[in-house]
């Protein structure tokens, strides 16, 4: 129990100094907090006593702030002066010196103009962009010259050598003179054509010419890209249409011959080649060019006395109209067809092509001016070896035209991937379907003249008479022809193709050679009818169709018609042969037959109990004597007969020998002896 007492007055005092403790600090934190508030009245004081300097010194900091900005900016402004400066100074002295560095001064004088017409700020703005504005199209405008000079200076008529040498060998001159085209330049007429030829000339690698250097080309391209950023794109296009139009190698010359009207627009661009004649007398000068005028394929000779370059125009396509075309001789077109097939594999191939290079280097990145510029260029050129093609598709139709249309039909399909590629673009629309009209229309002009043909051969009416009952010409002719179809079959097949819907096979060809042979016979049935001779007529028709069958089986047509219809024709020839030799010896052959021959009285007859016993040795030597007489008059009409063929000639002797021989052996051995021992036995035996 004490100890109870104890710890309660020990916990009574703890208790105690605790309270106390706590009276000490409640004091304490009462003193402080008096202090504080005293701290922020001191404070709050100080604080609006210094806002008047805070102020001054932000206002002092923004002030140094702008003039770092302005000065900077008066260090940019200063610094684009300067640019200026120097680009004005590089534009002033112009592009001839230093090109690049003059490109490089037109670039920085944009930058220029770009800055201030940014900076709208600067006081002075308008008069600098004014200023460089002026400078600017001055700077333009020498590019322009500039542009002029060099375009002048490297796109230059192209040399005919180095044209020819870009050509496979196939097309190059066989001669050494540009003006002959070889065999392959002469593919319009039908007797050279070959479908192998064709494919070899399509494969065929061409080197196209190099119309501007290519260490121009950049500056070249440098140069338009300045003028387009300018805006001056027509001007451009009218500077490369004066400078390389018609194309970069090619001259257009107008015509200076009054013998050719049609040709008031413009001949085909000619070939140039200039050489230099160390000669000052001028009639020296003039006898070499008289000289030059005589070289085969020479068109003209223009001659430039105070330089001593003779220009020579080589090559080129008249432009001619259809009624032209009509009243030309066959062979002087002909020829013309094939030199325009010719000349369009050089155009298309290595001129065209190589202008359209051109325009892609030099407008670079400007695809649509690239085209029309090259539309432009090229359309005047185009026209006029289209013209050509059209002018051919358009005159009146005729069979020998066929062969010509349908190379000329060859070479635009062989070209046309060439010309879609070549002109490509909208800008090029016009020329690209001017191109494949022509396609067409030749397509169908050669169409319609196969048609044509087969039609004039089955209502041939030449009264062109073969007396000797040879191979008539009209068959020689369609033979002929139809084998040089054979040269076209997989153009003439394209063409069924097209216009017919035929599955691309020689189908429709077997089907059409088998209809132009049957107007043939038709044709010649009717023609045999002219003959008076039986005889006469059935040989005519053995010769013709003989004719038909072994030039048929001679050639590919043979694949083609297939073995049946050289087998029924065969047939159809050897029924012809049985009815000449039916016709021609059947009444001599009576002569030698006993009917008749039994005496009825009168005369003396002869009964040797031999086989002539009853005959009248009258009537016998009469038979003889006729026999003679009709067999001479057999051998002398006969005789301006012909059967070409050797075969066929041998064949139909030995059928008639067959025949005549042994009837006539028989006759002599029975009745003979009648005749021999009669007198003069020599005037029936």
């Amino acid at each position: 129990m004490g100890i109870s007492v104890v710890g309660m007055d020990s916990l009574s005092e703890r208790a105690a100094m605790m309270r106390e403790a706590l009276q000490k600090s409640q004091t304490i934190t009462d003193n402080v907090v008096s202090i504080l508030g005293s701290f922020d009245s001191r404070l709050s004081a100080l604080e609006t006593a210094m806002r008047p300097t805070q102020i001054r010194t932000h206002a002092i900091r923004k002030a140094h702030e702008n003039i770092d900005k302005s000065l900077k900016s008066a260090e940019i402004i200063l610094a684009q002066f300067d640019l200026s400066r120097q680009a004005e100074t590089k534009i002033l002295k112009g592009p001839h010196e230093d090109l690049e560095g003059y490109l490089g001064a037109i670039d920085q004088l944009r930058n220029n103009i770009r800055y201030f017409s940014s900076s709208k700020n600067f006081r002075s703005s308008d008069g600098v962009l004014n200023q460089a504005n002026t400078l600017l199209a001055k700077a333009i405008s020498k590019l322009e010259d500039e542009f002029k000079q060099r375009l002048n200076s490297y796109s230059k008529p192209i040399d005919p050598d180095c044209l020819f040498d870009g050509l496979p060998n196939a097309l190059r001159p066989s001669s050494g003179s540009p003006g002959n085209q070889g065999d392959a330049g002469g593919r319009g007429t039908s007797h050279n054509h070959s479908e192998h030829q064709n494919s070899d000339l399509e494969t065929a690698v061409y080197t196209p010419c190099t119309l501007v250097p290519p260490r121009i080309m950049p500056l070249l391209h440098d140069l338009s890209q300045q003028m387009v950023r300018a805006g001056h794109q027509q001007q451009l296009l009218r500077i490369y249409k004066t400078f390389t139009s018609p194309p970069t190698a090619l001259h257009m010359d107008s015509p200076t011959s009054d013998n050719n009207p049609s040709q008031e627009n413009g001949s085909l661009p000619d070939l140039l080649t200039e050489c230099m004649v160390d000669m000052k007398c001028e009639g020296c000068v003039n006898a070499v060019k008289n000289k030059l005028q005589t070289i085969n394929g020479v068109k003209s000779v223009e001659v430039d006395l105070s330089n001593q370059v003779k220009k020579v125009c080589k090559l080129g396509v008249e432009k001619l109209s259809k009624d032209d075309v009509q009243k030309m001789q066959w062979e002087v077109l002909e020829a013309k067809i094939g030199n325009w097939i010719h000349f369009m594999r050089i155009a298309v191939k290595l001129l065209f092509s190589g202008e359209r290079k051109v325009c892609d280097q030099m407008f670079e990145g400007f695809d649509s001016l690239s085209d029309q510029c090259f539309a432009e260029v090229t359309a005047s050129s185009v026209s006029v070896i289209l013209s050509f093609g059209e002018a051919i598709a358009r005159s009146k139709r005729s069979p020998e035209k066929l062969f010509v249309l349908l190379d000329m039909y060859e070479i635009m399909r062989e070209l046309h991937s060439e010309i879609e590629t070549i002109f490509k673009g909208k800008a090029c629309t016009e020329i690209r379907e001017s191109a494949f009209g022509l396609t067409k229309r030749l397509a169908q002009t050669a169409q319609e003249t196969f048609g044509d043909f087969e039609e004039a051969v089955e209502k041939d009416v030449t009264k062109t008479a073969v007396l000797d009952g040879t191979v008539h010409p009209l068959t020689s002719y369609v033979i002929n022809y139809v084998k040089f179809l054979f040269d076209y079959q997989s153009t003439l097949n394209q063409l069924f193709q097209e216009f017919e819907n035929a599955d691309g096979t020689n189908s429709q060809l077997a089907s059409v050679t088998m209809r132009i042979m049957q107007a043939l016979q038709t044709n010649l049935d009717g023609k045999s009818k002219q003959y008076k001779d039986p005889s006469l007529t059935h040989l005519f028709l053995m010769n013709n169709i003989h004719y038909m069958v072994r030039s048929v089986r001679r050639s590919e047509a043979k694949d083609l018609l297939g073995d049946d219809w050289v087998q029924r024709h065969r047939r159809i020839v050897q029924q012809y042969a049985n009815q000449y030799k039916r016709n021609a010896w059947q009444k001599i052959l009576q002569c030698l037959s006993v009917q008749g021959l039994t005496s009825s009285g009168g005369g003396s007859a002869v009964g040797d109990g031999g086989n002539s016993s009853g005959v009248s040795r009258a009537l016998v030597k009469d038979r003889f004597k006729i026999f003679n007489i009709q067999f001479e008059e057999l051998h002398q009409r006969q005789s301006q007969w012909t059967v070409p063929d050797t075969e066929l000639r041998e064949s139909l002797r030995l059928a008639v020998a067959e025949v005549l021989l042994p009837a006539y052996r028989s006759f002599l051995k029975r009745f003979g002896p009648l005749v021999e021992n009669g007198k003069n036995p020599q005037k029936y035996i």
